[in-house]
């Protein structure tokens, strides 16, 4: 796909605009808002700046902005201003064509990515809470049967790039776009949503919102009873209604976690961990009943010892609190999913983690973070084909996913599992490209790259495996590894001996 646009000028003393030669009305604030992107053509406007300058430094809600660029971008062709997700807008009319590889179908039914919305609190610092509602709402959102929504961590890979919305349209498979932006007063929340048709670049929503920090769960609810309603008014929007316990006692606690939320998503650093830990404990001490802070500091624990970070003895403290977790009768999908794959990972519990991932997955079938610790879990019992369909299907919805690659890596292990030996190593490499130190890739490669022959990689990854945790010993990765499919033990056996791991 190539971005549309039309050749324009303006006539600055005239105020005239001439699309294809010919004059076009055009508002007072559609013209300024295009005649300061035309004059800062070399480089990305925030939203902050547009409205202190077009408005005049009048209070004006971000949503008169976005219905200013959508009425230039039915002028001057949908490519003719790009957004730039949690920024701003930037004029890329004139611009050489780009092309747009072929994404993914469209599915079946509605499908939407949600942009990263701009943070126009006029605070850096609270880059994490404007990012942290985003995520909440594609949560919320994902819980949706009848809606297919792309997950987090492929939409923010987006964030602070121009983009034009029928690429990203294109890229990701949806048809629809959500873009919006937080102001904040004291207390006080304002959010700004607009509907796109990604194709068309056509505006067909819009809303604001106000509430208060104290409000934050009920305001994301009628964000995604709103949202939902305007994609399609048959959704059964009462599906995505929040599940997840609120802080009891503290919202700090609410705070910490979305600080750590991106920590541990997007990192293979054993740094990063121990300041999730941190942050984490910080959370449960707060409000010792708020199930999902201590759920994920599950997670956390878990990833840290995928990574190969730490050992298991080092994160087993952790398990009473997943246990108790999964016998709280809880009907959060992300409580339990990551009680269970702690269960799963840390005490080899995998049937048990089952059960709890099935019920994990009734509630939320769109959830990635779901989908991926069912096609691990399936895994550790050997149970590939299963796995295969879950992983598959998490990718789908997580096409750009920019993290540690937990994903790629769980198809890595699937295929070794099936004996697709280059269909393994091809996904590993592309996890281990992108993440070089997170053990569990690394350690897959090597088992990869030893059974297809490739020695001289496969003792590559060992001494990487070495350098990532120095303890690394083949016994100790036969007394605390979750999987139990006899073949792939013996894979372990074979291989990690033969890269240089020492016996122990």
């Amino acid at each position: 796909m190539t971005k549309s646009t039309r050749p324009f000028s303006l006539e600055a003393k005239t105020r005239e605009l001439h699309v294809d030669g010919n004059l076009v009305p055009l508002g007072a604030r559609a013209f300024d808002v295009l005649a300061f992107l035309a004059t800062h053509k070399d480089r990305v406007v925030s939203k902050q700046e547009l409205l202190e300058t077009v408005w005049g430094g009048l209070a004006v809600e971000e949503g008169n902005l976005s219905v200013q660029i959508s009425t230039l971008r039915k002028l001057l062709g949908a490519g003719a201003i790009a957004t730039v997700p949690g920024v701003g807008y930037k004029l890329t009319a004139g611009d050489g064509p780009a092309q747009v590889a072929p994404g993914p179908d469209l599915p079946d039914i509605p499908s939407l990515a949600v942009l990263p919305f701009a943070n126009l609190t006029g605070q850096a610092s609270q880059d994490y809470l404007v990012d942290g509602i985003v995520t909440e709402l594609i949560g919320a959102l994902s819980k949706i049967s009848g809606l297919f929504t792309i997950a987090a961590t492929s939409s923010f890979a987006y964030k602070g790039h121009a983009v034009h919305l029928p690429d990203v349209g294109q890229e990701l498979g949806v048809r629809y776009v959500l873009e919006g932006s937080i102001q904040q007063s004291g207390q006080t929340l304002r959010i700004s949503l607009l509907l796109v048709e990604a194709v068309t670049g056509r505006a067909i929503w819009s809303e604001r919102f106000a509430g208060t920090l104290d409000e934050i769960f009920e305001l994301q609810d009628r964000l995604t009873e709103n949202v939902a309603a305007a994609i399609e008014p048959t959704l059964r929007s009462a599906e995505a209604i929040r599940s997840r316990e609120k802080p009891r006692n503290d919202l700090r606690a609410y705070d910490l976690c979305l600080q750590v939320e991106p920590i541990i998503r997007e990192t293979s650093k054993p740094a990063d961990f121990a300041c999730a830990f941190g942050l984490l404990d910080q959370a449960v001490a707060l409000d010792p009943d708020y199930a999902y802070a201590k759920a994920l500091r599950c997670w956390a624990y878990t990833g840290a010892c995928a990574g190969r970070f730490i050992s298991v003895k080092e994160a087993a403290h952790i398990l009473p609190d997943a246990y108790g977790l999964l016998d709280s009768g809880t009907n959060d999908a992300a409580t339990l999913t990551y009680a269970a794959h702690t269960v799963a990972y840390l005490d080899k519990g995998a049937e048990i983690g089952l059960v709890a991932i099935r019920k994990a997955k009734s509630l939320n079938p769109n959830s990635v973070s779901t989908l991926c610790s069912s096609g691990w879990i399936h895994a550790y019992l050997g149970q590939f084909e299963t796995a295969l369909v879950d992983i598959e299907r998490a990718l789908r919805l997580n096409p750009l996913d920019p993290s540690y690659g937990f994903g790629r890596s769980a198809f890595g292990i699937i295929m070794l599992g099936l004996g697709r030996t280059d269909d393994a190593i091809n996904m590993l490499e592309q996890s281990y490209f992108e993440a070089p130190t997170y053990g569990s890739t690394v350690f897959s490669l090597l088992c990869g790259y030893w059974r297809a022959g490739r020695l001289d990689d496969a003792e590559r990854m060992g001494r990487e495996l070495l350098q990532i945790n120095s303890k690394m010993t083949l016994r100790y990765t036969l007394e605390s590894t979750p999987f139990k499919y006899p073949p792939l033990l013996q894979l372990f056996k074979d291989a990690m001996p033969a890269c240089g791991i020492p016996e122990g």
